[in-house]
């Protein structure tokens, strides 16, 4: 038989959890009001979307397939290019932000600093940045994708070492390794199977995120998905996405493939 203070205790965590239920609501109620959104119009609008994709996403067009070969070029390009420069940079800059390895603390403190404020802009607002700079063109979905990557992989790289130095490095150091010696012996081979599995993690994104580039111009099969959408050539337009939906698999599929191999 439960105790008076564990009964009190439970009716307490169920008072919370009312409590908390009602709070939630009211701010999922304030925010459709708020926002002027009917939740019920998706439900009955439900038929007629999937009438109008019906019947004009489908069949599929896919007769202009030869000329979307050198797009899906494009797309894949972006992304490995984006993501082996990202990588590079982003290797340099954890080693120096790393609290474990950088002692320097003002040096650590500044580039969290720029790297947090580049991570937390979408990549999409870098490239709307970038186009009004460079114009529409494959320079802006390049550099977009670098530096929305050098933001995420940053910040995971240092984590990870980190984590390292925690753990392994304090053995390299009591026999009083120089840093070139902690770096070599030391960091690299513990960080490894974290880089390889964060740097290909980022590429799968970037695949993804190069096609959503094309949308503002920077190129990619993304640019043409978005110009026959404006021209309505809906069949073309869903050819597109049907191709990009296979991309993204068949590089998930790879690069799983690639992970298992090298680690």
């Amino acid at each position: 038989m439960d105790s008076p203070a564990t009964i009190a205790l439970s009716q307490q965590k169920s008072i919370k959890r009312r409590i908390t239920d009602v709070l939630l609501f009211a701010v999922v109620a304030y925010s459709f009001i708020y926002l002027k959104v009917n939740p019920l119009t998706p439900f009955v609008t439900l038929p007629s979307v999937f009438s109008f994709f019906g019947e004009n996403f489908f069949p599929p067009n896919f007769t202009g397939f030869s000329s979307y070969v050198s797009l899906i070029i494009e797309t894949l390009l972006f992304a490995v290019v984006g993501t082996y420069i990202s990588a590079i940079l982003s290797f340099v800059f954890g080693l120096l932000m790393a609290e474990s390895i950088n002692p320097f603390a003002p040096v650590r403190i500044i580039i969290r600093f720029i790297v947090s404020f580049i991570r937390n802009i979408p990549v999409l607002v870098w490239a709307s940045l970038l186009v009004y700079i460079f114009g529409i063109g494959n320079m802006v979905g390049l550099l977009a994708l670098i530096i929305a990557t050098f933001g995420f992989l940053t910040r995971s790289y240092t984590e990870e070492m980190n984590n390292i130095a925690d753990s392994k490095l304090e053995a390299l150091k009591a026999t009083g390794a120089s840093p070139a010696q902690l770096l070599v012996h030391g960091i690299i081979p513990a960080f490894f199977p974290s880089w390889i599995n964060w740097t290909f993690f980022s590429f799968e994104i970037n695949i993804r995120a190069s096609a959503i580039l094309g949308m503002v111009g920077a190129g990619g099969i993304g640019i043409m998905i978005q110009t026959n959408i404006r021209l309505f050539k809906y069949k073309e337009a869903m050819a597109l996405i049907l191709i990009l939906v296979i991309l993204v698999l068949l590089t998930e599929f790879v690069v799983n493939k690639l992970r298992k191999w090298i680690l």
